[in-house]
């Protein structure tokens, strides 16, 4: 089962949440929380795989308890919640360490999927979503020239891993690309997260973008 904690300041988003995600065999909705103080806590006592995390709520809202929740022992992977398709916000969220984002209106079979794909680890964001926060960024040279100096450091190998990590490539998608075998990619990937000193998939996805190392 993929324990998952939901949060939200509207019960109803909340209810509507449950409904579909207690309609997958796999997936249980083991709590949930009405703002981010909430949210951390929930987190420490149920330790969830994955949480739905609202970004606009009151009091803590969910970008800093992205950041509390990142901070913590072996957290779990964080999806942020948004009504916008890509917005400055998302940035920010993405930034502090979600793995990805969904959007509300999200169809409820293509919710329970990337729930799945965010408690195996792997990035909820699409290259074009990921492209276009990039663009969205006010600081988008100054983070450009920050991420050109970030990977500069990177061997050839590792710069290709990091592209496709860029295109939301899974290890084994990676792994046929550039003709490694998988755990060689996972380690290459668990190396490279440290180097650039991101929390995960997601963070290295963007700065891929950042450094130009993906194609338009």
């Amino acid at each position: 089962m993929i324990p998952v904690l939901v949060v939200d300041d509207e019960p109803m988003v909340c209810a509507h949440l449950r409904t579909i995600l207690g309609s997958a065999g796999d997936i249980e909705v083991v709590a949930q929380a009405g703002d981010g103080a909430e949210a951390v806590e929930a987190v420490v006592r149920h330790r969830p795989r994955v949480v739905l995390m609202d970004l606009r709520m009151p009091g803590v809202d969910g970008l800093t308890a992205i950041e509390r929740i990142a901070a913590l022992p072996d957290p779990p992977a964080v999806v942020a919640l948004t009504t916008f398709d890509a917005d400055t916000y998302v940035i920010r969220a993405l930034r502090a360490g979600a793995a990805g984002f969904l959007v509300k209106s999200t169809p409820p079979e293509d919710l329970i999927g990337l729930v799945r794909v965010a408690a195996d680890g792997h990035t909820v964001l699409s290259p074009s979503a990921a492209r276009r926060l990039v663009a969205l960024s006010s600081d988008g040279r100054e983070r450009g020239d920050d991420a050109r100096r970030r990977t500069s450091g990177l061997t050839e190998r590792e710069r290709d891993v990091l592209a496709c990590l860029g295109e939301g490539l899974s290890n084994a998608d990676i792994a046929g690309r550039l003709h490694l075998a998988e755990a060689t990619v996972k380690s290459y990937v668990s190396r490279m997260l440290v180097k650039l000193d991101c929390t995960n998939r997601t963070q290295a996805g963007l700065l891929a973008h950042e450094a130009g190392l993906v194609a338009r």
